[in-house]
């Protein structure tokens, strides 16, 4: 739920060496430990994040909830975590990668969830839905993006997956906020908060430590999903991305090692932050120049990504359509091209004239 396409790294460099086995940890900074856990079917492998805490352990995002991921965590935490407390569990976002097992490993732990409140709330919508079928407005949504049946029938036969990875959450967490700082063991860290991949992101930046938990709003390799959902058909997720990469770069200076939830730990945030700025610049001038004629969203899937997006792979093509949609709203934002639709309900966008 956070990839699309790999992209340039430019002159990063990744000082931290080869990734943790599964079942390891290694200390990239003092008291900073590295979990990398590989997640079950298509989801792929995430970084998390084991901050020494006054004899204990802040854990920083969690996984998805299947069996092998309960395992992997069991093992950690009579292994590696030394059986020491865990004193928190802090969420960047909701996403099911980064959320899934926290209910879980707060009532195996006794801990505190911590996270924003907008992530909290859509974490909570998300886990508590049983969905095997699009609402009428979701299929209209998809309908309207250009979706036929088969690719609609494809989608639902997926969605149950992304609900059954999420552990039900703890009934009550503590809030973070943009600019709060959080005293996790002898360092102080900073919230910064962001926007565009989910609503209230919180990234982690400790002065200190020289060292930014960035989760999904910093990839060095692959860029995160920014997309338009059913729920808010005319949201501008790609401005409010754009004013988050510009904020980052004001709050958190050049210098720091970026721990970002894929790929390994990197240093160079200035330069990736110009290189996904650059990238969004050169998708918009290729839209533009080919929306002088009439085009649906799926159309302009071409235009937007280098990889071939099929509806055979209905995550991934829905991933695709809501960036696309993000992008399309962004210009309609801006007044720079239109949009109509036909007798069947098919939205098609075109320059102004």
């Amino acid at each position: 739920m956070h990839t699309l396409e790999f992209q340039p790294a430019a002159t990063l460099d990744y000082p931290c060496g080869e990734p943790p086995g599964d079942g390891a940890v290694r200390e990239i900074a003092p008291g900073v430990l590295w979990i990398r856990m590989t997640l079950p079917d298509a989801f792929g492998i995430i970084n998390l994040w084991a901050l020494e805490d006054d004899g204990g352990w802040t854990l920083v995002d969690t996984g998805i909830h299947a069996p092998s991921v309960v395992r992997d965590w069991e093992a950690l935490l009579q292994g590696p975590l030394g059986g020491r407390p865990i004193r928190r569990v802090v969420l960047t976002h909701q996403h099911v990668d980064h959320g899934g097992m926290a209910g879980w490993l707060t009532r195996r732990t006794g801990a505190r969830l911590w996270m924003t409140r907008l992530e909290y709330l859509s974490a909570l919508a998300l886990a508590g839905a049983d969905v095997d079928a699009l609402s009428p407005g979701g299929l209209a949504f998809y309908r309207r993006a250009g979706w036929d049946a088969d690719t609609v029938a494809r989608y639902e036969a997926v969605l149950g997956r992304y609900q059954s990875a999420f552990h039900p959450l703890p009934d009550s967490y503590r809030r973070i906020r943009d600019g709060e700082t959080l005293r996790i063991g002898p360092h102080t860290w900073r919230v910064v908060v962001g926007a565009g991949h989910t609503p209230e992101h919180a990234t982690l930046y400790c002065e200190a430590l020289g060292v930014l938990i960035a989760g999904d709003q910093v990839l060095p390799r692959i860029s995160s999903n920014i997309s338009v959902h059913p729920a808010e058909p005319e949201a501008d997720p790609l401005a409010e991305w754009i004013a988050s990469l510009g904020k980052l770069r004001r709050e958190v200076p050049a210098r720091v090692l970026v721990l970002p939830a894929h790929n390994e730990p990197f240093t160079g945030l200035h330069v990736r932050l110009a290189v996904l700025e650059a990238g969004i610049q050169r998708k918009l001038a290729k839209l533009r120049g080919a929306l002088a004629a009439p085009h649906r969203v799926v159309d302009v899937l071409p235009v937007l990504f280098s990889g071939p997006m099929s509806p055979a792979h209905p995550s991934r093509y829905c991933l695709a359509t809501g960036e696309a949609l993000a992008y399309l709203n962004y210009l309609l934002h801006l007044g720079d091209i239109e949009a109509g639709d036909d007798a069947c309900g098919v939205a098609w966008y075109r320059t102004k004239r």
